[in-house]
């Protein structure tokens, strides 16, 4: 199967897993070793804000503190995924996705964001999402999901509530028409 690496993720109507149910993710890692991505779709009710205070960051003036924190799924909920624009180069811990995305988990990144510096377009998620080698593709041939080549306009300028549905409409489909019953033959 060809890499996934870059793809949207979008939860079919029938999978009522609480923790994927109306979701969309964004796959960031995608080999033999199984596939890692973040749910982008999914606003806590915490901002950036309450994040910087939790985290004893100076926040001063930066532009973001009103930026929602995304809940990105049921794996490390206790660590920070950044998703943004731009190059990995910048950042101690970071992983280039796509030419233009790129995913950081080290602090420099959110003490650049309190500093009102860093990426001008970026996800702030809690947790992440995970599977084991083999695991996504057997669910997708369960036809739990569809898949589609990510956007950063999608990702960076969607709503969040608006993104699954601007994911869907990439494949011309209306998840909203889709039954909830899954098909085999």
């Amino acid at each position: 199967m060809q890499s996934l690496k870059n793809h949207f993720l979008m939860a079919m109507p029938h999978l009522e897993d609480p923790n994927f149910a109306g979701t969309l993710s964004y796959l960031c890692d995608h080999d033999d070793n199984g596939t890692m991505g973040v749910i982008v779709n999914r606003p806590l009710e915490l901002t950036l804000d309450a994040l910087f205070e939790q985290l004893e960051l100076e926040a001063g003036q930066s532009p973001h503190l009103n930026a929602p924190v995304y809940y990105g799924g049921p794996v490390h909920k206790d660590r920070g995924f950044i998703l943004h624009r731009g190059d990995s180069e910048a950042w101690d811990s970071s992983l280039q996705v796509a030419e233009d995305i790129a995913l950081t988990t080290s602090m420099d990144i959110l003490q650049a964001l309190a500093a009102g510096q860093g990426p001008e377009q970026f996800l702030v998620c809690l947790g992440c999402a995970g599977w084991e080698p083999g695991q996504l593709e057997a669910e997708l041939k369960d036809n739990a999901w569809l898949t589609v080549e990510g956007r950063p306009d999608i990702l960076f300028e969607v709503p969040p509530e608006q993104r699954l549905g601007a994911s869907a409409n990439l494949l011309g489909i209306d998840l909203n028409l889709m039954t909830r019953e899954a098909g085999h033959s």
